[in-house]
C-alpha cells in the first residue's frame, strides 16, 4: 500500500458512550520527550564516560515504512482513543 485517503469524520463504536457515535479523525504524533524521566536519565548516565555505547546503535533498517496510528475522538463526549494503523507510505485525511 503506498497512499491510503482517511476521512475527517468517521462513525465508529465508542466505549465511553457505549454506542457508535461520529469521531474526529486525526494522526497521532508522539510527544517531546522529558530529559528529567528515570529512563532518560539512566540512559545518559549509562551513556557517559569511556567504555563505548551501552546499546546497539542501529545501522540498518529493514523496514521502509512506519505504521500510522489514527486518533479518534468522539464527538459527543470527546473521548479519546487509538486505533492503530496499517503500514504505508502516505496517509491523507480529508
Amino acid at each position: 500500500m503506498i497512499n491510503v485517503n482517511v476521512p475527517k469524520e468517521v462513525t465508529t463504536y465508542c466505549p465511553k458512550c457505549k454506542s457508535h457515535q461520529v469521531h474526529a479523525v486525526s494522526l497521532y504524533k508522539a510527544g517531546k520527550r522529558r530529559a528529567l524521566a528515570k529512563g532518560e536519565r539512566h540512559h545518559k548516565r549509562e551513556k557517559e564516560g569511556y567504555g563505548g555505547q551501552k546499546y546497539p546503535l542501529q545501522k540498518e533498517f529493514a523496514k521502509t515504512t512506519k505504521k500510522q496510528t489514527l486518533r479518534l475522538k468522539c464527538k459527543v463526549c470527546n473521548y479519546m482513543r487509538h486505533k492503530e494503523g496499517i503500514r504505508l507510505r502516505k496517509l491523507t485525511i480529508g
